[in-house]
């Protein structure tokens, strides 16, 4: 059995990083599905970004669109609508067998909104009512402003990605957020099952600390945040807050393992996607890890509850003076500006593509 088929049994759902038309036209997503169980898909502007500028695969749409007078984010959200109902429709399967737990596909909101609570709140309920898939989340910053649009989306029923986690800490505030939404749907009298998965962000940490802490722990950094926020995921799975819900018929938000590319070439190329194995969890991986990991790849031991040896690790980087929790902001603001930079050039390709297919007639 191919590894993603020996970590899909271990219980961990694998998701592609990546989509596009190409990718559903030629029956690749597809054969993801059957041959190295990809159960669901997450998907980002710079992946679109690449996609329109570098090919031909969106020129018919863009000509259709733009001809019914759609521009800038309003045909974006159109060709990606498009495509995710067509990968919803792919996962639907599986999100049926698993009775909604898994199968799902992820849409950004506009990441020039992410500091904008009520703006957020607003556009993740349209976006979510113009997809009209039930398997589709929408992705929604776990910043400080981000967190009341989360709780407010999960109370209004929406599936909820919260994206852009760095730290133990952010990750239980996200947590934190969903479980407030489900208990006032509770409150309410409302259906208390809606989906949420909290996307740890791996391997930025590890760019980041390049340089800054000893030889011994270079390239250890994220693997050991990632194991502490599996800690404290383990201990809300068990808390009785949590398992007072479960009671009304609630479903667990799941930890989700994000940026799990390996982007230093000394190191191995599924150095995270082997030690991030966990039941009950997602990996959402690129294409160049997916196929290393169904070709050569291994899978070591599942990921303590405890932790392992996460803090042995992290006490290392700060007493090289890395201040972790200032580390872990920062590398949230980073990621904020760096989306709203990929959405503007995503915005502009657009632009340019729309007035050269008009041109070309």
């Amino acid at each position: 059995m191919k590894a993603t088929g020996k970590l899909h049994d271990a219980g961990q759902s694998i998701w592609l990083d990546n989509i596009t038309r190409g990718l559903l036209d030629s029956g690749t997503l597809q054969k993801y599905v059957n041959e190295l169980s990809v159960t669901g898909l997450t998907s980002n502007p710079t992946i679109f970004d690449q996609a329109i500028s570098k090919g031909a695969d969106y020129d018919e749409g863009i000509r259709r669109l733009t001809a019914q007078g759609r521009a800038g984010e309003d045909l974006f959200f159109d060709l990606a609508i498009e495509d995710l109902t067509r990968a919803a429709d792919i996962f639907k399967p599986i999100h049926e067998a698993t009775n909604r737990v898994d199968g799902y596909v992820s849409l950004e909101l506009s990441p020039t909104i992410a500091f904008d609570t009520k703006t957020s709140i607003a556009e993740a309920k349209a976006l979510w009512a113009r997809a009209a898939r039930p398997n589709l989340f929408i992705k929604i910053p776990g910043t400080p402003e981000g967190l009341p649009a989360i709780e407010e989306s999960i109370f209004a029923g929406v599936p909820i990605n919260v994206t852009l986690l760095f730290s133990r800490e952010q990750y239980v505030a996200a947590a934190e957020a969903y479980i407030r939404g489900i208990e006032r749907r509770v409150a309410a009298g409302l259906n208390p099952h809606v989906a949420s998965v909290a996307s740890l962000f791996i391997s930025r940490w590890d760019v980041a600390a390049q340089g800054k802490v000893p030889a011994a722990v270079e390239g250890k950094i994220g693997i050991a945040i990632a194991q502490r926020a599996y800690k404290a995921y383990r201990e809300i799975l068990a808390s009785d807050r949590w398992l007072r819900l479960l009671n009304h018929g609630a479903r667990s938000q799941r930890i989700l393992w994000a940026s799990t590319g390996t982007k230093d070439p000394k190191l191995p190329d599924i150095l995270y996607v082997s030690a991030l194995a966990a039941p009950h969890t997602v990996d959402t991986m690129p294409e160049k890890t997916l196929l290393a990991l169904g070709d050569h790849g291994e899978i070591g031991a599942l990921m303590k509850h405890d932790g392992g040896d996460a803090e042995k690790v992290l006490g290392e980087a700060t007493r090289a003076g890395v201040d972790l929790d200032a580390l872990a902001a920062k590398l949230q603001k980073d990621g904020a500006e760096s989306f709203v930079k990929s959405w503007t050039d995503l915005l502009g390709v657009l632009e340019q593509k729309s007035a050269k297919l008009k041109r070309a007639g």
